[in-house]
């Protein structure tokens, strides 16, 4: 339920009766005190100023035209120019009713619906992932939730670093220490690749035969070497699988079919450079070959070129980039397309699209969306790292988040069973790193804490998931079964009306987050929804009310709150607890 975008449209069309044609957009904020209302319009002067028309004046011209609908119980106007919104408890009863009976809480598939691409998470093969990854890969998995949640084609594309010199170098490696039959066997770990990777990168900075080896080995994988491309694809698997594991731990919904590396448009680089030339839009300089782009320019105020090949025939990033967004456009059919990589690549993906659009490779209105975010700090707001400054892998942030969350629990719990502990860990410990990454605004840097994290107060996963435990043990008390109550829900507390409108508000709240992937708007709703579940469980008996019919009417609004923790929690990727 829009209840926000009910009121700007009544008062828009109220404008319009009017007459006037020039008037900025109704401002519609919550009310901080409950003497003004539920809602309050808090750019009225303005309004005024535009229309030339004193902010009570215009207040009761359009209280006029807005004053029969039956959403409204009262509307005010506040000095020096605010008009005060009442909500009408019987309109907020029956919208309550129909999302009690909606598996989807009243919110409507979109139409049309769109096919949306959405770019996240991309590990390089033959490494652990990092703490770097966290944020790629849970901040895109919230957009691609919620985008399917609202009925869209959602293709995930994990564009993982598959491709590239490294592998020539770790080719070499492995043959040179005699490693391919432990690799054919399977019993090399990711550990010992990535080992084995530093060793080789070292190596080829200071032996020159080591680093023509290489390239050598380099271009018979490009020209699809059985063997080559025998250990090149065991890497990969190797890789990948270790990952596939992160991803379920972390209740990301990234699978195998979603892999979408850099070598899926290998073939394509070719003839991609070839029609660049054709059309004119690259040239060839000092054996390079280059797009010089008049909208991009370097710190001398010259136009900044994009290599697309090297002198040795080798392509670059930017070449693969343009062929996936080719790719993405012409064969995936794709409508709108997110990036999800931190802010260093916004220059490099603009450069693309500007290539890819000359090129016309893509249409000029698709959308292209570069969702950045910041970096996970330290409290001495350093890059979060180890002791001796490597960048923390992410399965020891995870294994790390579960020990504590199982140190945490056995203060509390000292007699639960191993089996309960174990899962009791995993779930919050997890869900509460995953929260505290996706409560912070993606564009900015934010300190990772432990201690606030793993806290049942204040904006936590712990909090949240406890405030749905509790209510669930409520109605599991209730003697009542909540889908044989047939009367209405009746709101006669304040609380209770304040807690009607929070759950109303989450279509919104969806809405938001669809268009601007930030999923720590959606954080910040499940805290107040739970924070007014609190204050109306404190202020109103639900068991033990003195009326059956109030006692119904609670168990439902209880229940509602519920279903939109759960739905709200489930689109953060966050797993619910029944007991805490």
């Amino acid at each position: 339920m829009k209840i926000k975008y009910i009121i700007k449209k009544d008062i828009e069309q109220a404008l319009i009766n009017i007459g006037l044609k020039n008037y900025c957009e109704p401002l519609i904020i919550p009310s901080k005190k409950k003497e003004f209302g539920n809602y309050q319009v808090n750019n009225l002067i303005k309004m005024s100023t535009i229309t030339k028309i004193q902010p009570y004046d215009l207040f009761e011209k359009i209280f006029f035209f807005i004053k029969t609908q039956n959403i409204y119980k009262k509307i005010t106007f506040s000095y020096p120019g605010f008009i005060n919104i009442f909500i009408d408890q019987n309109w907020l009863s029956n919208k309550l009713e129909e999302l009690f009976f909606s598996s989807r809480l009243g919110i409507n598939y979109v139409y049309p619906k769109k096919t949306i691409v959405v770019d996240y998470s991309s590990p390089n093969i033959a490494k652990e992932m990092h703490i770097g990854h966290l944020r790629s890969t849970i901040i895109g998995d919230v957009i691609v939730r919620t985008l399917e949640f609202l009925g869209h084609n959602v293709i995930r594309a994990n564009h993982i670093g598959d491709w590239g010199t490294q592998f020539g170098m770790l080719i070499a490696y492995l043959k040179h220490k005699k490693l391919e039959k432990k690799l054919k066997k399977n019993i090399i770990s990711l550990k010992e690749i990535e080992t084995f990777y530093c060793k080789s990168k070292k190596k080829c900075d200071v032996d020159k035969t080591f680093e023509n080896e290489s390239r050598k080995y380099v271009v018979k994988l490009q020209n699809g070497d059985d063997n080559c491309f025998f250990i090149w694809k065991r890497l990969v698997s190797i890789t990948m699988n270790y990952n596939y594991h992160i991803y379920k731990k972390l209740n990301v919904t990234l699978k195998k079919e979603h892999t979408m590396g850099e070598s899926l448009y290998n073939t394509m680089l070719p003839s991609i450079v070839k029609d660049l030339k054709e059309k004119k839009i690259a040239i060839e300089k000092n054996g390079s070959t280059i797009v010089f782009l008049d909208e991009f320019k370097n710190r001398s105020g010259k136009h900044m070129g994009v290599i697309i090949q090297k002198q040795d025939k080798a392509f670059l990033y930017a070449t693969t980039d343009i062929a996936c967004l080719k790719y993405r456009y012409e064969t995936l059919h794709a409508d709108r397309i997110i990036y999800y990589t931190d802010s260093r690549q916004s220059q490099h993906l603009q450069q693309v699209w500007a290539i890819s659009k000359k090129a016309k490779y893509i249409p000029h209105n698709l959308s292209l969306e570069h969702h950045t975010f910041g970096m996970m700090l330290s409290k001495n707001k350093r890059p979060f790292k180890t002791r001796d400054g490597n960048t923390i892998k992410l399965t020891v942030l995870l294994e790390e988040a579960i020990k504590r969350a199982r140190d945490l629990i056995k203060k509390k719990k000292p007699n639960l069973s191993q089996k309960k502990l174990i899962k009791l860990s995993n779930i919050i410990g997890i869900s509460a790193v995953k929260y505290a990454d996706l409560s912070k605004n993606r564009n900015t840097n934010y300190i990772f804490d432990w201690d606030t994290m793993l806290t049942f107060e204040g904006n936590t996963s712990p909090y949240i998931q406890y405030a749905y435990t509790r209510i669930i043990s409520i109605l599991k008390k209730s003697t009542i079964k909540i889908h044989q109550i047939s009367e209405k829900i009746v709101l006669t507390k304040d609380t209770e009306i304040r807690l009607a409108i929070k759950i109303l508000e989450f279509e919104e709240i969806i809405l938001i987050l669809e268009k601007k992937g930030t999923p720590h708007i959606m954080c910040n709703y499940l805290y107040q929804l739970a924070t007014y579940f609190s204050n109306f469980y404190e202020n109103c008996s639900i068991l033990f009310s003195k009326k059956i019919k109030t006692c119904k009417s609670r168990l439902k609004l209880a229940f509602l709150t519920a279903k939109t923790l759960k739905k709200g929690l489930n689109i953060l990727g966050i797993k619910i607890l029944k007991k805490m």
